[in-house]
């Protein structure tokens, strides 16, 4: 929101949903595959509803939600149950969804300074697929019935960006705890925003919800929009409706779907098929075991990396990029903080462009070879522009480092008579540039140091050769 419109409060609150990483579907041995394209293998009588089929509570399943929970510091339910959520589509075979509403798994909670609501399990719902040509609808039931854990925050966002923070920090703990691959592109995360905007001081009377945004990009479009369109509402006396909206990608803008429903339109009951559960009887469920299981989680992970000297931008660059991190991870290892910011650096500023002008997904250079070229360049064997030349080099020739800079002569095998006697040849071939240096012009300075990593083709140390310059000009 701009200026004008600091009279107005954005209220944003979000519901997420993700498909979790288990061998089978939430209430029947049926696969769970994200990957399967062809349409309903997956399925069997109790996901299809058939009669007499009954469902079975996956295990698994309500672990990995309690593990979200224990590692978002929340409070774990003793007592849980599932209800029947009541409502007729066609992706819905039962004309119900198995789901929770009293009594959810988890509850409380802090991510990224957000507070949580609430975190339940259900079942997902089939995909639907159109065909805007024919105008059919097919129904692929491989993805009903797998599980889905469903969060919800509390209403404290205050912009579409912080809307999105949140989002992505929620998908990288996912994918740490290993709950989820949480892959928007094919579903796996889906989100859907709750906005309300009214004026400083008063009570909103009514706020919407934008279902299915594929991306968080999207998210952010729509919840800008949404802001955008309220504000002006309310400026003009409008209310703003309890209403569920879409977002059309092709007009950037929000559409009305339906009205919003109650909890009461759901007729929620408990499941009778499905007995409810007491948590702390499960020795799996121990609280204990549960903290245990926990890897260290992208918080800590970028307080450590800051803590030895990491700049902020690299340390969450290495938390959220699993490749790139696990290789610093394996650099590091037992290093000095010396070693591990100049390792940083090299990672940060080189390898990256590396791999980013190459279009690479993995990293082309080993740990032990990048290593060794550190080693080198903390040693004074090679020069920051030997370094650089030498990382390019070893992407593409795993031979030893030091072997490599040999034959391209990088390595500083300068004896100090040659580096004073070359310093000084350049400084007698340029006089007129001393002098200017001497005058004040430091622009001179770098001209004469640039003519000296040219004699030594870069296999320098950049410090080295600006103290001895320096002292030969003092000697002038």
């Amino acid at each position: 929101m701009n200026d004008a419109d600091s009279e107005y409060e954005v209220t944003i609150g979000l519901e997420v949903h993700a498909e979790l990483k288990t061998a089978t579907k939430m209430f029947c041995n049926s696969k769970n595959d994200p990957d399967e394209e062809r349409p309903n293998v997956n399925v069997c009588p109790v996901c299809m509803a058939h009669p007499g089929s009954l469902p079975v509570i996956n295990r698994e399943a309500v672990r990995q939600v309690l593990r979200v929970g224990t590692a978002l510091g929340s409070k774990l339910a003793d007592y849980t149950e599932f209800d029947r959520k009541n409502y007729f589509y066609p992706d819905l075979p039962k004309g119900y969804q198995i789901s929770q509403f009293e009594y959810p798994l988890v509850a409380g909670g802090m991510l990224n300074g957000v507070e949580i609501t609430r975190i339940h399990l259900e079942e997902d719902t089939a995909s639907s697929m159109h065909d805007d040509a024919t105008g059919e609808t097919s129904i692929d039931y491989n993805r009903g019935g797998v599980p889905l854990m469903e969060l919800v925050t509390e209403p404290v966002m205050h912009s579409a960006q912080e809307a999105g923070d949140f989002g992505r920090e929620l998908q990288l703990l996912l994918r740490y705890l290993g709950a989820s691959e949480a892959n928007m592109e094919k579903g796996q995360m889906r989100v859907e925003a709750n906005v309300s905007v009214a004026k400083k001081g008063t009570r909103s009377v009514g706020y919407v919800e934008i279902k299915n945004l594929n991306s968080f990009r999207t998210m952010e479009r729509a919840v800008e929009y949404e802001i955008k369109r309220q504000t002006e509402l309310v400026k003009g006396g409008g209310i703003i409706t309890k209403q569920t909206l879409g977002w059309d990608e092709n007009k950037q803008a929000t559409f009305v779907q339906r009205t919003k429903e109650g909890a009461a339109d759901y007729r929620y009951f408990p499941d009778p098929d499905l007995p409810s559960l007491k948590l702390s009887e499960i020795p799996e469920f121990d609280h204990a075991l549960l903290r245990e299981s926990l890897p260290e989680l992208p918080a800590t992970r970028r307080m450590r990396y800051v803590a030895l000297g990491i700049k902020p931008d690299d340390a969450d660059a290495y938390v959220r990029d699993l490749v790139l991190g696990t290789f610093f991870e394996n650099v590091i290892a037992d290093k000095t903080p010396a070693f591990i910011q100049l390792a940083s650096n090299y990672i940060a500023n080189d390898l990256v462009k590396i791999m980013r002008d190459g279009a690479l997904a993995t990293v082309p250079v080993s740990v032990s070879s990048f290593r060794a070229i550190i080693e080198l360049v903390e040693s004074k064997k090679l020069s920051s522009r030997g370094a650089k030349d030498l990382l390019v080099l070893s992407a593409t020739d795993d031979r030893d480092p030091e072997t490599i800079a040999r034959e391209k002569g990088l390595i500083q095998d300068i004896s100090p008579e040659m580096l004073q006697s070359t310093i000084v040849d350049i400084l007698e071939k340029n006089p007129t540039v001393v002098a200017d240096y001497k005058s004040g012009k430091e622009v001179a300075l770098q001209f004469l140091l640039g003519q000296g990593m040219k004699a030594f083709r870069g296999a320098i140390d950049p410090d080295t050769l600006k103290r001895i310059v320096l002292e030969q000009i003092s000697l002038l």
